[in-house]
């Protein structure tokens, strides 16, 4: 009788517990196999990703400088704050432990929650731009918090913030929105890129390529070891810029520029288009934003009426006024309507009847019977009148467009505006409808009124070809760019006849004999801009020496009510750049009206438009101007 314990069957058993013995260990085999053999590769990353945390090396800005090679914008050390987490819960309660000595709130706390969501593969940013002493205390107290992460990285810094704001712009990081855009693919969360001025026209040079190192972690995120975990690759630095600006005449124009007061000021090489100061007031600090700027300052620059971000360099259109009847004399001269010796049918007696209204003049007693050249120098609205009407609508309409006055000029930074001009009649009959107008729109148009808004860089175009050879080049920071076809089409007795009479503006009886400049010789103009909330904007464009011109200045104050106001400031940079000794180029200062202050905004009524040419509401409104007859400036 067979039992349990019956050799065979113990046999049978036996066989069997082997058999189940060698499946486990082949299983285990092949188990190891893959594991040490064929997943070799994957799971040492693994590892390694579990042992090594990836540290972004952010690359230098390329330095930023003038013609003479002095730093506009430059690159100092300064300290990140970050912590390693593995979970939010963690990271939370890191970030309490470092609230008390990092002034963290909720909401800054809530910030660096979601910006650790939406990249947790990067070190939680906890601050970007921290000060030396809270460096110290942190360190001081890093056993005691794992995962804290202290880096040197550069920091953008500009030396002349308050004299170039404008004109070099801010950094900040890259938005969602910008990622998804073709220019800024691939770049990580949090990467620095330009947002305005030079730093985003030449974002693409100045970036540089970010660098990467890795730092050995403990199980519970503690940095155990900073340097030699793992190869380093270095941060490439940004392109050196290297532009046409002059600094110590930049920081002149900051200077002398009244303060308080709003408004812009360009200077450039006529013969080649090269900007050698662009200024605009009132500015900010773009070091405020470097490292990202504080709730409060950000709601005091934003919610000033003045708004200081606003370039009116190039971002801003006021009607021309006066400056623009150098246009309208080039047009009536290429076009053999008028030479400089040529007066018009009706003297100048304070004002011009046309049709069933009074268009008046600036001098209420009149000018009397004047030239073309002695018109320009007195700047005779009534002269202006009778050859816009000479000209003719169409005519005067065909050639403005014709020579750019609706285009931008071209240049290389972000956010020029582009001017306001009527394209043709037919602009007329959309706006007013086509038996609401009458030709009597030339005679605010011819005096630089009406229905046109210029930036200040698109007149200082306009003065650039009368102290050239009557072409234009455009206006550039850094590259050149093609220069454009737009030619006055003068012949050099004529353009030398502008000049002349634009000397005249500065002479005995000229509207800025004012702005004289002792033994040099300027050319310049000076216009009244119309506003509906206050007083008038004031111009003044000028080059110098008139005989070779090797420099023309445009400038433009907010409520300074005349242009004459506006000169002595242009004359001071023009004497500055040419080196003259000059009582009026050492004096900094000079009084403006005593009604020049900035005026407030007007609320406008529910349903109504702004106007156009305000620049103290947003520069892109469009609507009917103001065409009421009165009297203009000078």
């Amino acid at each position: 009788m067979s039992t349990p314990f019956h050799p065979f069957a113990l046999d049978r058993r036996y066989r069997l517990v082997r058999l189940v013995v060698l499946l486990v260990f082949a299983v285990l085999i092949v188990a190891f196999f893959r594991t040490q053999i064929l997943g070799y590769s994957r799971y040492r990353l693994q590892s390694e990703t579990n042992r090594l945390k990836e540290i972004v090396l952010p690359a230098p800005r390329g330095l930023i400088l003038d013609r003479n090679g002095k730093v506009l914008a430059d690159n100092i050390p300064g300290y990140t704050i970050s912590l390693l987490p593995d979970d939010t819960a963690k990271l939370h309660r890191r970030l309490r432990q470092i609230a008390p000595f990092a002034d963290l709130d909720s909401e800054a706390i809530a910030r660096v929650l979601e910006r650790f969501l939406r990249a947790p593969y990067q070190p939680a940013l906890v601050m970007a731009n921290a000060p030396a002493d809270l460096v110290a205390q942190l360190e001081e107290r890093r056993i005691n918090i794992p995962g804290l992460f202290i880096q040197a990285e550069p920091r953008r810094y500009y030396p002349d913030s308050g004299a170039a704001a404008h004109l070099l712009g801010t950094v900040g990081e890259v938005t969602e929105d910008e990622r998804n855009s073709p220019r800024y693919a691939g770049l990580r969360l949090g990467a620095l890129v330009g947002k305005t001025g030079l730093e985003r026209e030449y974002d693409d040079s100045l970036r540089g390529q970010d660098g990467q190192r890795f730092v050995e972690v403990s199980a519970v995120g503690r940095v155990v070891r900073e340097v030699g975990a793992a190869p380093t690759l270095p941060p490439v630095p940004g392109a050196i810029i290297r532009t046409t600006i002059d600094l110590d005449l930049q920081r002149y124009v900051s200077k002398v520029f009244p303060p308080g007061q709003r408004g812009a000021l360009i200077a450039m090489n006529p013969n080649t288009g090269e900007v050698l100061a662009l200024y605009s007031a009132p500015g900010y600090d773009p070091n405020a934003f470097v490292g990202g700027i504080d709730q409060d300052t950000w709601k005091k620059l934003n919610d000033n009426p003045a708004n200081p971000f606003f370039d009116r360099a190039i971002q801003a259109r006021y009607p021309p006024g006066s400056t623009w009847k150098l246009l309208v004399a080039a047009i009536g001269l290429r076009r053999g309507i008028v030479t400089m010796n040529s007066r018009m049918p009706i003297p100048c007696t304070g004002g011009l009847q046309y049709g069933n209204r009074y268009f008046r003049c600036w001098e209420p007693r009149g000018h009397g019977d004047l030239t073309l050249s002695q018109a320009i120098a007195q700047s005779c609205d009534v002269y202006f009148y009778q050859l816009g009407l000479k000209l003719g609508l169409t005519s005067l309409l065909e050639d403005v467009n014709s020579l750019g006055f609706r285009s931008r000029t071209g240049i290389d930074l972000p956010g020029e505006i582009t001017p306001e001009f009527p394209n043709g009649t037919d602009y007329y009959d959309r706006v007013y409808g086509p038996r609401h107008w009458t030709s009597a729109v030339t005679l605010n148009l011819a005096i630089g009124q009406g229905e046109n808004a210029q930036s200040l860089i698109d007149m200082v175009r306009l003065y650039q070809m009368l102290a050239s050879d009557g072409k234009s080049r455009t206006p550039y920071v850094v590259h050149p760019l093609q220069t454009p076809t737009e030619d006055l089409d003068l012949s050099q007795d004529q353009i030398e006849g502008l000049r002349k009479a634009m000397i005249g503006v500065l002479q005995e009886g000229g509207t800025a004999r004012a702005a004289r400049l002792g033994d040099v010789t300027i050319a310049g103009k000076t216009g009244t801009a119309q506003n509906p909330h206050g007083p008038n904007h004031g111009w003044f464009i000028a080059f110098a020496p008139a005989e070779k011109p090797q420099i023309v200045v445009g400038a433009i104050i907010e409520f300074a009510r005349e242009g004459p106001y506006v000169a002595p400031l242009v004359t001071r940079v023009i004497a500055r750049y040419l080196g003259v000794d000059s009582t009026l180029a050492n004096n900094a200062t000079f009084r403006l009206p005593a009604d020049s202050a900035p005026h407030e905004v007007r609320t406008l009524p529910p349903g109504a438009e702004p106007t156009p040419f305000d620049t103290t509401t947003k520069p892109d409104s469009v609507i009917k101007p103001d065409t009421t007859p009165r009297r203009h400036g000078r």
